[in-house]
């Protein structure tokens, strides 16, 4: 960003409203120690999100459950993480003018931040060049040679000058400015929609590759995590079903987008037929696989158990607050099917899907 800033002040020429805006008026906001901090605009977005899920379940997220312990708050060791939960617990005190009490998180890293302490995923995804050969290819395509050609001809500068990473960085001006200051940056001004949807394709595909489908351990890395939240939700089925009151009747857990991702990829969802790569950019215009949508700032995966009598329970899944349905579950009632059949869906997972196991470097063959 930095780059790309001195580039324009020195280098650009023209007489374009923007492009003096940038020259004379903007300055540069975005600083290294803001880096991984959460803004005022996260702090927001979490106090909301509680709000608006109490309303959503006014008898699970309620002023009486959360005094009475049965929240439980976890979250991953990073400052915006804890920030993000602290957050998200004052919008509910808020909301009930709660003063009288606090209420306490655990850290907990190993289910937050797993992908940290997969050795198999360090070693052969995250600390490995080659895992994300398409990504770089698709940087030195025809696609992304274009967006940077145009930028370079709005700017007036020399085709050289502009390189992908200074694009990428354009865009994120562009898009932060939007998104933290709701403002229309004048950095937008150097993309039109084609360009734009380059850059969402770039990105998808680097989270394709080190999050996702790409690498069959992306997804495995997230197993602690998934069995986690399917003991949690059998311990509450078998205290619904022996009569008993449910002791943990909410969790939160806050984690990152590549808590996330990973965990949405073992579950299935968003998978295309086709793998992304650096060559089929112009096949995958209608994929499924786009994280602007499944992992804005704030994206939330809830798994919400209701207890519609006679002994069925039914698992509800939302993402990012809309109802969605676990794919490959082709039951009448998808969007809320029985409990059994989820986990019957699941049961591989559930029996295999050992965190020790497929982390370990060396796999021992079956």
């Amino acid at each position: 960003m930095q780059k790309l800033y001195e580039l324009v002040k020195s280098s650009a020429s023209g007489k374009e409203s923007w492009l003096r805006e940038i020259q004379t008026q903007w300055t540069m906001w975005y600083n290294e120690d803001m880096d991984g901090r959460l803004v005022q605009k996260g702090v927001n977005d979490h106090r909301h999100l509680a709000v608006r899920l109490s309303k959503l379940f006014p008898s699970l997220i309620s002023e009486e459950k959360l005094r009475g312990g049965f929240f439980k708050f976890i979250t991953s060791s990073k400052h915006r993480c804890v920030n993000s939960t602290l957050s998200f617990k004052a919008g509910l005190t808020e909301l009930w003018a709660i003063t009288d009490k606090e209420f306490d998180h655990a850290v907990n890293d190993a289910l937050m931040r797993f992908f940290d302490q997969c050795t198999r995923f360090v070693q052969e995804v995250d600390n490995n060049p080659s895992a994300l050969s398409e990504v770089d290819k698709f940087k030195e395509g025809p696609e992304m040679r274009r967006v940077t050609e145009k930028i370079a001809d709005r700017l007036r500068v020399p085709y050289n000058n502009i390189t992908a990473d200074m694009a990428e960085a354009a865009f994120y001006l562009c898009a932060y400015e939007f998104a933290i200051k709701t403002v229309n940056s004048p950095w937008c001004q150097l993309f039109d929609e084609v360009d734009a949807q380059v850059m969402e394709y770039a990105n998808d595909l680097k989270q394709f590759w080190k999050r996702a489908y790409g690498h069959d351990i992306n997804s495995k890395s997230s197993c602690i995590l998934f069995h986690d939240v399917f003991s949690r939700l059998d311990k509450a089925t078998g205290e619904t079903k022996s009569g008993q009151q449910v002791t943990e009747a909410v969790t939160v857990q806050v984690g990152h987008a590549e808590t996330l991702l990973p965990l949405l990829t073992l579950l299935g969802f968003s998978k295309d037929n086709d793998t992304l790569t650096s060559t089929n950019y112009a096949t995958q215009a209608k994929r499924s696989f786009r994280t602007s949508h499944t992992l804005p700032y704030a994206a939330n995966l809830l798994l919400v158990l209701y207890d519609c009598g006679g002994g069925d329970l039914r698992l509800q899944p939302l993402l990012n607050e809309k109802p969605v349905t676990f794919p490959g579950l082709n039951d009448q009632r998808a969007s809320m099917p029985l409990y059994q059949d989820v986990r019957e869906h699941y049961r591989e997972l559930l029996q295999g899907c050992d965190f020790e196991t497929e982390c370990q470097l060396f796999k021992q063959p079956a």
